[in-house]
């Protein structure tokens, strides 16, 4: 069946052999519509929607942000030397920033807003706000200082450096817990240079054009505000955790750019300059040289179009479909233009390549064209229709980093063999009949090559046998080596170290830090409890597991609003009994002789004698603990005790938060981004070996139905299993790891290095017995130029920013310049030693094909 698709008869090849011009001009009028949906594709850097729906950790997170909102902030930072003039500036900002709607529509970017605290009212009522922890810290400190003083009014008293430490400590923690609690009315820098407003959006944080539209509007106002302001001293800067997203993704999208503009650039000189030097070996006595220098230069653009414009063509029809299909581009399929172009670029080569062989050999045009089809065409579909079903294994995968990369790039292989296939040899003939192709075959074949091939080609000698064993004897030591090496390369589990630092937003965000610091909030964990009274329960079962937990906790602490305020009158009763008790115990003799600022701060707290009703509360205390429908007291506040930008720390906090259940049956999952992330870990990790075990069985069951022969598919796959051993020798000895970016490479080279096996096999099977240093001069060469173009398509990614992307370029290139080698080198070796051992047995090696002559075909 798949050798009836390359035969002669072939009603598509033959289609496009008759009608070049409507196949070309169908080409480019579905690349302009792929293009047109491509450029709505963006890049979605939400952690979350790289694991299924149904994992707990997505539903959690996706209940808190309808429930709570935004948890990243924008905010706008006033620098001047004037706090009156800034905080005026501010006053005006907010009802216009919140009076913005988003481009088109009429729902207000932001929900809600922070600057002002109603600090008089919590300095009055501040014991009513505490926690039970902090009504205790307070109460031993007032237990220390009142035996302290008493101690301190005896005469024959003498004071020892210890007597005071227990109470200086818990002074320190009173006025830590005051200063959190209370802080200072307005959002100021300790200088009072710097003063902050912050603003929560209402809309998705994923977005990029959502965000950027965002700050963009925000600019605006905020820059409109100070035209009118006209105070020259006063500057403002936008920051924000927001920024940081959009930071990120323009860094991402910027280092895809460049990396494929350098690429490309690289890579197109790389394949001009080699079919240039061709060009230029065909140069026969009877031509000077400077006539065959002028007719290569002149080839160049036409050569050109015909390699680079199929290619870019697929890659419209590639991400039109992409967008149909997924819809957004994730992190790893962000970078898959590189991929696709390196990869499809190949095709055009070997096409080509051996198009221009046959055109040397004095074929005319559709003739070459169909030899080129029923050989290298099929090579070319066999290569691809293997890479491509490698790919789309990765479409079972329940990670959609694998599962959307495979998927995209399965489709951007077919379209690059339909492209190479039937557009190239149309766009051929469309521009032979426009002449806009040079010809540069009626010389015929040059007299070295014919003499090359008839002398030099067909001999075998023990020398080649015995040099071709021992390097088979040094590649198989080299792979025992790696296989041996390969579980020490390990996973880089800290996030920390693959995250690029971007210096303009670390530059406002060390301004914005002189002002407030989200240090403590920034990792926190959420549950959405269905009532008030879960959430107290849930509190309980989680202090009671940080309890529990005495060698690897990860809670540092939990918060409910009922700590602070609680909702029923046995809580109430019980607070004010407490709150009482540290009166009566300010009202001691030897305590209320003292006036240092703590006891003049707890009298204050101490004032109010009855709980203020929930209505006044201020604001900054409720929001945190309400929900979006208006629901008061029923979120839990969860903050971690270790770094979870280490992914073992965050896998552990997932463990620590999964499976909470109440006396009820209710069943909760906290919720974070970086509870998410862990399952993304976990998941990675796990599906990562089975899908390079599946995608390696399904390339060996698709090489065996396409060479008919374990022995040949066992040959095809020395490169690939060679060359992929000695990468982890080389990952080992060079210290490098895999990671949550890099990973996706695995699979790729599994479908990159399945191509150079193919090729060179297949033009040996068609060539026959003797013919190894051939193949190696005509295919191994293309398959060194395909390589390097893969390599350069990579090769921009190794001068990124972003440290996760700059490994992707790292293990890309060394992988494919091991399997390079191991195709250029090893395989040939193979060969060479198979036919010495079976070369007095007769059939064991394949034999030259007969050639037949083409019926050539007129296009229109």
């Amino acid at each position: 069946m798949f050798d009836k698709l390359f035969h002669n008869e072939n009603p598509i090849i033959r289609f496009c052999l008759r009608n070049p011009g409507t196949v070309v001009l169908a080409g480019v009028l579905l690349a302009a519509a792929g293009l047109y949906l491509a450029l709505n594709l963006r890049i979605d850097t939400d952690y979350s929607k790289l694991i299924p729906e149904e994992y707990p950790s997505v539903q959690s997170l996706e209940r808190l942000r309808e429930q709570v909102g935004a948890t990243n902030e924008a905010a706008v930072i006033l620098q001047g030397s004037s706090f009156d003039q800034k905080r005026a500036f501010a006053v005006q900002l907010i009802p216009e920033a919140m009076a913005l709607t988003e481009r088109g529509s009429d729902t207000p970017y932001f929900s809600r807003y922070e600057f002002r605290k109603e600090t008089e009212f919590l300095k009055s009522h501040a014991l009513w706000l505490a926690t039970d922890n902090e009504l205790r810290i307070i109460e031993e400190y007032l237990e220390e200082k009142t035996e302290l003083a008493r101690l301190q009014a005896n005469p024959f008293y003498f004071e020892l450096e210890d007597d005071s430490d227990r109470a200086d400590s818990l002074g320190s923690e009173i006025e830590k817990t005051y200063e959190d609690l209370i802080g200072s009315e307005y959002p100021v820098s300790e200088d009072s240079l710097n003063m902050a407003v912050r603003f929560y959006p209402i809309g998705p944080q994923t977005d990029v054009e959502y965000i950027r539209e965002l700050y963009e509007d925000l600019d605006k106002v905020t820059s409109s505000l100070m035209a009118r302001f006209g105070d020259e001293d006063l500057r403002y800067l936008l920051a924000g955790r927001l920024l940081r997203n959009l930071v990120e993704i323009d860094a991402i999208y910027s280092d895809v750019r460049q990396s494929f503009a350098a690429g490309s650039m690289m890579l197109m000189m790389l394949v001009l300059f080699y079919f240039f030097y061709r060009n230029m070996r065909l140069r026969t006595p009877q031509r000077a040289l400077s006539r065959q220098f002028a007719i290569s230069l002149a080839r160049m653009p036409a050569t050109a179009v015909i390699i680079f414009l199929p290619l870019v063509l697929s890659l419209c029809w590639t991400f039109g479909v992409a967008w149909l299909t997924i819809g957004t581009l994730n992190i790893m399929t962000s970078t898959l233009i590189l991929l696709l172009f390196g990869m499809g670029i190949d095709f055009g080569i070997h096409f080509f390549a051996r198009f221009s062989e046959e055109r040397e050999a004095g074929k005319p045009t559709p003739e070459a064209i169909l030899i080129t089809f029923r050989t290298t065409g099929r090579a070319i579909a066999a290569v691809g229709i293997t890479t491509a079903a490698g790919f789309f294994i990765l479409m079972l995968a329940d990670f959609r980093g694998f599962s959307e990369f495979g998927a995209i790039s399965g489709i951007g292989i077919l379209f690059s063999i339909a492209a190479m296939n039937f557009l190239l040899p149309s766009l051929i003939l469309t521009l032979e009949k426009s002449h806009l192709l040079p010809d540069l075959y009626s010389g015929g074949v040059p007299h070295r090559l014919k003499k090359l091939s008839e002398n030099g080609l067909q001999k075998k000698n023990g020398t080649m046998t015995l040099a071709a064993t021992g390097i088979l004897s040094l590649a198989v030591v080299a792979a025992s080596l790696s296989l041996w090496f390969a579980p020490g390369v390990g996973f880089e589990y800290d996030f920390g170290k693959l995250h690029p630092e971007y210096e303009s937003y670390n530059r406002v965000a060390r301004e914005a830090h002189k002002v407030y610091s989200d240090r403590k909030t920034r990792n926190a964990a959420y549950i959405v409890a269905e009532s008030p009274h879960h959430a107290i329960e849930l509190s309980r079962v989680l202090r009671e597991r940080m309890k529990a937990d005495t060698i690897s906790p990860t809670i540092q602490s939990v918060e409910v609003l009922q700590d602070r305020y609680p909702f029923t009158e046995s809580g109430q009763k019980e607070k004010r009994r407490r709150i009482q008790n540290i009166r009566d115990m300010l009202k001691d003799p030897f305590l209320s002789r003292s006036d240092t600022e703590h006891y003049r701060q707890l009298q204050r707290a101490a004032s109010s004698e009855e709980l203020p009703p929930l209505r006044e509360i201020p604001d900054f205390i409720l929001e945190p603990f309400t929900s979006a429908d208006g629901t008061i007291g029923n979120l839990v506040i969860i903050y971690p005790g270790v770094g979870l930008s280490d992914g073992r720390n965050s896998m552990d906090f997932a463990d620590d938060l999964s499976g909470i259940t109440l006396n009820d049956g209710t069943v909760y999952h906290a919720a974070s981004t970086s509870i998410v992330a862990s399952d993304m870990l976990r998941l990675m990790i796990e599906e990562a070996p089975r899908m390079i075990a599946l995608t390696l069985t399904f390339i060996i069951l698709v090489k065996l139905i396409i060479f008919r022969s374990f022995l040949w598919m066992a040959i095809a796959l020395i490169p690939l299993i060679t060359g992929f051993l000695w990468l982890f020798g080389v990952m080992e000895l060079a210290g490098w790891k895999l990671n949550f970016y890099n990973i996706v490479v695995m699979p790729t080279l599994l479908g990159i290095g399945d191509d150079s096996g193919i090729h060179l096999v297949h033009r040996y099977l068609e060539e026959g017995r003797g013919s190894i240093l051939k193949v190696v001069r005509s295919t191994g060469e293309h398959v060194t130029v395909s390589a390097l173009t893969t390599m350069l398509g990579f090769a921009g990614l190794l001068f990124s920013s972003h440290p996760g992307m700059r490994t992707i370029g790292e293990l890309a290139v060394t992988g494919i310049g091991l399997l390079l080698l191991a195709s250029l080198v090893v395989l040939p070796s193979a060969l060479q030693v198979l036919e010495a051992i079976t070369g007095g047995h007769g059939g064991s090696t394949p034999q030259p094909v007969e050639k037949k002559r083409e019926e050539p075909i007129e296009s229109k």
